[in-house]
């Protein structure tokens, strides 16, 4: 699905990504961990088109995507969210769902004069989609509910749902858990798995709790100063000596504290 080669992303002298490479292959739900400081956001941000990259190549089913701006990435199928939640405060749940699918025929002044029955069927349509999506991510108490007042975790939930109302193929979830209690967790880690299993999606999760990690990914790849250190199962990850001094500068000796 992606492939990342030897990309780089420098800010004056500072390396933030420096020479990864990484495949991400379709159908997956990869884990994407490291230290703090490692790149993780910062090569989310160059895949999903937010920042340049200094040098290096991506491509997304063969084609070479480098540099695209998010919203082509976006009608493309490669969609990302964020660590903190972007929802419209003063909307609706639902109707920040609804506004989501490009070319809506509201959003044309010529529409909104004379094609106000086409605007009023694709409203309808648009709806019963986010009602959909809302049931089965389990938020539809929150439709009527402005975004700004729902908890964070329903916020990561809505997030993930944007993703369901159009065509994604590739999701890029930057720390999802962050600030979500732990039932709340649970349910955005199921809601993850089935889109993976029923409709396909691909996933790729940066996330520093290692029991979601577990719960939810193969394989997990770690990146430590802007490269790529290893990939494999968890266990894999949290037994190699390179990832181990990465996350704790003491080597092998100390490898069963890694994810703890």
């Amino acid at each position: 699905m992606i492939t990342v080669d030897n990309l780089h992303k420098h800010f004056g002298g500072f390396h933030a990504v420096d020479g990864a490479s990484l495949t991400i292959e379709a159908g997956s739900i990869t884990g994407l961990i490291g230290p703090n400081g490692a790149g993780k956001t910062t090569l989310f941000n160059v895949i999903a088109g937010v920042l340049d990259p200094t040098s290096g190549r991506v491509t997304m089913e063969g084609e070479d995507i480098t540099g695209l701006p998010p919203h082509e990435l976006f009608h493309k199928g490669l969609l990302r969210t964020f660590q903190i939640a972007h929802e419209f405060g003063s909307m609706t749940c639902r109707e920040n769902l609804m506004m989501v699918p490009g070319d809506q025929a509201g959003e044309r002044l010529w529409d909104t004069w004379f094609g106000r029955k086409r605007i009023a069927e694709q409203e309808r349509a648009l709806r019963a989609k986010a009602d959909e999506v809302m049931e089965f991510l389990t938020i539809e108490h929150i439709a009527d509910e402005r975004a700004a007042q729902v908890s964070g975790g329903q916020k990561k939930l809505l997030e993930l749902g944007r993703t369901m109302m159009v065509d994604a193929k590739i999701v890029f979830l930057d720390e999802v858990g962050a600030g979500v209690n732990r039932t709340l967790l649970y349910t955005i880690a199921d809601a993850i798995k089935r889109l993976n299993e029923e409709r396909g999606y691909t996933f790729v999760v940066i996330e520093h709790d290692m029991d979601f990690i577990e719960r939810l990914c193969d394989p997990v790849i770690c990146m430590a100063e802007g490269k790529v250190l290893a990939e494999g199962t968890l266990s894999e990850i949290k037994a190699n000596e390179h990832v181990i001094e990465a996350y704790l500068g003491t080597g092998l000796k100390n490898k069963e504290q890694v994810g703890a």
